[in-house]
């Protein structure tokens, strides 16, 4: 039934597979802290939950809310200086969820144009108009805005660190915007646990003000866990209970993976020294802002397999998630600083 389209993906170079890689110096994940295999969060969350229910229940606004997911919700509320928050399935559903219930007719939606393919599917479900501006490009962004007040609600979507890019996003744009009556969308994805003061993202690292914006985070990534978070007021909390089907109609997250996340929470900020030393002697060796190192390379799936034979995972990334073939290398502190200084050698050339 697919089999031509099958092939046309493999003449384009465009096809994709799952595959299990096994014995590699993982230089592909975005478990940037290493805290996925993290034996004394996994000892701590198996302890703390053990005679009580592990995995999921049902719905949140069923029964599947639970002290775990409270305690988590308030934890993060509490670092990064929100009122309300909301534990979703995966960061995708997050992003659907946000614009798909808040947007509507009347309403504008403005995102980097680079924002996460999560957030452009969650606006082809609204019936808001939608802009996109040039990427992490201030003037780009105001002129998307200049008629701004001329609709209901406006909202502008940004990621903390681009993913395909490995780029922050320019203060002077959350500051710009931040004098503004809208509401600002931060995807912080990739800069939790990698940037500011407390290793929360942008927002702690460029202190911005948090009254006018919703922050979508994963418990993934950095975190080590699974799922998502949504942090913002509680008025825009409690319309996403009511509203987001991504929410109302998902099982809720699992017990296990929420302490998880709880527990490495906590490992960041009793590590916080430590931490942020691995990830700045990583940043000086790859002259980067993040832990992503972006590498074009138009032959990538032999180089990829000729890095492979020599013990290195990287990310090969090819269209149309980016323009042209890249090695994502994402700088994890639980590989040497030596190993990383080979594969940059290797992969520079």
């Amino acid at each position: 039934m697919y089999k031509k389209e099958l092939e046309v993906l493999k003449k384009k170079n465009r096809f994709r597979e799952r595959k299990i890689y096994e014995n590699l110096k993982d230089f592909a994940s975005n478990d940037y802290l290493g805290l996925a295999n993290n034996i004394e969060i996994l000892d701590k969350t198996y302890n703390f939950i053990r005679g009580n229910d592990y995995g999921s229940k049902a719905s949140l606004l069923v029964n599947g809310y639970t002290k775990y997911h409270k305690m988590l919700e308030e934890y993060l509320c509490d670092i990064n200086g929100y009122e309300a928050g909301i534990i979703v399935g995966s960061g995708f559903l997050a992003n659907m969820s946000i614009f798909e219930s808040l947007a509507r007719k009347g309403d504008l939606i403005i995102l980097d144009e680079e924002y996460h393919a999560s957030g452009r599917v969650g606006v082809e479900l609204t019936q808001a108009e939608v802009r996109y501006f040039k990427h992490n490009d201030l003037n780009s962004l105001k002129d998307s805005l200049i008629d701004y007040k001329l609709f209901n609600r406006v909202f502008v979507g940004v990621e903390g660190i681009y993913s395909m890019g490995g780029d922050l996003v320019k203060r002077e744009i959350l500051e710009y915007l931040n004098f503004k009556d809208l509401i600002i969308v931060i995807d912080e994805a990739h800069s939790v646990g990698v940037v500011g003061d407390k290793l929360m993202g942008v927002i702690d690292l460029y202190n911005i003000d948090t009254k006018n914006s919703i922050k979508v985070g994963t418990l993934g990534k950095a975190l080590g866990s699974y799922g998502a978070y949504i942090l913002a007021s509680k008025e825009i909390i409690s319309f996403l209970e009511n509203r987001a089907k991504g929410i109302i109609y998902t099982t809720a997250l699992s017990n296990f993976d929420t302490m998880y996340a709880y527990f490495a929470l906590q490992y960041i900020q009793d590590n916080l020294n430590y931490l942020q030393k691995e990830i700045k002697q990583r940043q000086k060796l790859l002259n980067i802002e993040s832990l992503i190192y972006i590498k074009e390379y138009n032959d990538i799936i032999s180089k990829s397999k000729e890095l492979q034979q020599k013990g290195f995972l990287v990310g090969a990334i090819r269209p149309p998630t980016v323009k042209t073939p890249i090695f994502r290398i994402t700088a994890r502190i639980s590989e040497t600083i030596e190993a990383l200084s080979e594969l940059k050698r290797l992969v520079d050339g």
